[in-house]
């Protein structure tokens, strides 16, 4: 398999501009609160002062602000938070991607530490963490209720050196222990490969710095490998938990030549974008070729944006799972030198007006993952964006029976994970998407509006 070229050391930078805005905070900021809170604001410092007074042991006040902090973000929405030394750096640290440890991404959830996606070809991923596991035990210690930057930071280690999980997998009846090994986790954004028939698979794996330049060069080789005779696309945005906005803005514009890719809508006026096609590239990177674009449940955000994009658009067939849904934009705004806010203030929707929140993309053709064995039992309880605590609601009131409709038996697709690795399939999805492809000649991917 050929890798695009890696991104630069400064992506770090770069990254944390684009894929949380930064904006000053001032004491003008501060000093706009509505005089009517004023009797709230009267209840929390009553509260602070019965505690200082009260509480059976001294309590410092840099606990009683962060608890108070926390429980505010806390009251928000899943994705706003305080961060501060090491969840700061934790951000930045991920943004470099460049570091030792498992590859996932994690995040609370009441208490538990969930899996929201293996970043491919990670020690985490080779080891078979998926999506929607909730890692229970580190080396044998109960991290229930745990904070999640030190679950992190007894998950991570010397690459070479091995760390035992307690895996709860819904689904299966009992827990399961693995044992993971460490390693450099170095994210590649974009890998390719030509397949046979002329297609070619490009993998998007997170949404860095480059992103639409190191997708553009996938193709040019591609066409150079195949002889001049590529023939189709697959845009694979499987377990691509999303980054930056510009890079989805820039991915889309690859292969759109009109119209609009995404809008980004706040509270006011002032806080809505929208990003038009042809803003970033100039015509059409695959002239025309048809695309099927690959998502999951662990596609999110950014990768949403390209999938919906494509979508409406008719300039791509999306196909796979149900995604994520997670439409909101994250804002880091700073408080002092070591300290910030990652607070929501806007919403994506795609170029037909659709949120993306809570409801995420729908696949044109819903393709389950037979390849993987437990894939069944799973899907019965993958956690998405609509199913975490206190998320923000589509304004559209989405019904039940829509987000629930990916989860329903479809006949068509009834061959087990032993059927197809004897026939040599080991990713179900992709081989369907490869065979819709060479089958139809491209015919099914129509463009027309």
């Amino acid at each position: 398999m050929k890798l695009a070229p890696k991104f630069a050391g400064s992506v770090r930078a770069a990254a944390l501009v684009t894929a949380v805005a930064l904006l000053p905070t001032t004491t003008a900021v501060f000093a706009q609160v509505e005089s009517r809170s004023s009797p709230e604001f009267a209840k929390l410092f009553a509260t602070y002062q019965r505690i200082k007074s009260s509480y059976v042991e001294p309590v410092d006040d840099e606990v009683l602000i962060r608890g108070a902090i926390d429980g505010m973000l806390a009251a928000l929405d899943p994705h706003s938070a305080y961060l501060d030394g090491a969840a700061l750096e934790r951000l930045e640290t991920m943004i470099d991607g460049n570091y030792e440890g498992l590859g996932i991404s994690v995040q609370m959830d009441d208490g538990a530490v969930k899996v929201v996606s293996p970043f491919k070809g990670s020690p985490a991923d080779k080891a078979g963490l998926k999506a929607g596991d909730y890692i229970t035990h580190i080396e044998g210690k109960l991290i229930y209720g745990l904070e999640l930057d030190e679950a992190v930071k007894q998950m991570r280690g010397p690459a070479g050196s091995a760390v035992r999980l307690s895996i709860f997998r819904p689904g299966r009846e009992e827990p399961f222990e693995v044992s993971v090994t460490r390693g450099v986790v170095e994210l590649e954004p974009v890998t390719f490969e030509l397949k046979p028939g002329g297609i070619g698979v490009i993998s998007v794996n997170e949404f860095s710095r480059d992103v639409g330049v190191d997708v553009n060069s996938a193709i040019a080789s591609l066409r150079r490998d195949s002889g001049g005779k590529l023939s189709g696309l697959v845009l694979d945005l499987r377990k691509n938990p999303g980054g930056s906005l510009d890079e989805a803005v820039a991915l889309s514009d690859l292969f759109l030549t009109e119209g609009q890719i995404v809008s980004q809508r706040g509270r006011n006026r002032r806080d809505s974008v929208y990003y038009e096609a042809e803003s970033v590239y100039r015509g059409d990177a695959a002239a025309g070729l048809p695309i099927i674009v690959l998502i999951d449940a662990g596609s999110a955000s950014a990768s949403e944006i390209v999938a919906g994009a494509l979508q409406d658009q008719h300039r791509a067939l999306v196909m796979g799972e149900r995604s994520f849904g997670k439409g909101s934009v994250q804002t880091l705004l700073p408080l002092t030198r070591d300290s910030a806010l990652k607070l929501t203030t806007a919403r994506y929707y795609t170029p037909s007006g659709r949120s993306v929140q809570e409801g995420g993309i729908e696949p044109d053709i819903r393709v389950p993952q037979l390849s993987d064995p437990d894939a069944a039992k799973r899907s019965q309880y993958l956690m998405r964006e609509s199913d975490l605590r206190g998320h923000l609601v589509n304004e559209v009131a989405l019904e039940d029976d829509q987000l629930e409709a990916d989860r329903l038996d479809d006949p068509r697709f009834k061959l087990t994970a032993e059927q197809l690795e004897k026939q040599g399939i080991d990713d179900f999805q992709l081989d369907y998407a490869l065979r819709t492809l060479r089958r139809t000649g491209g015919s099914v991917i129509a463009r027309s509006k």
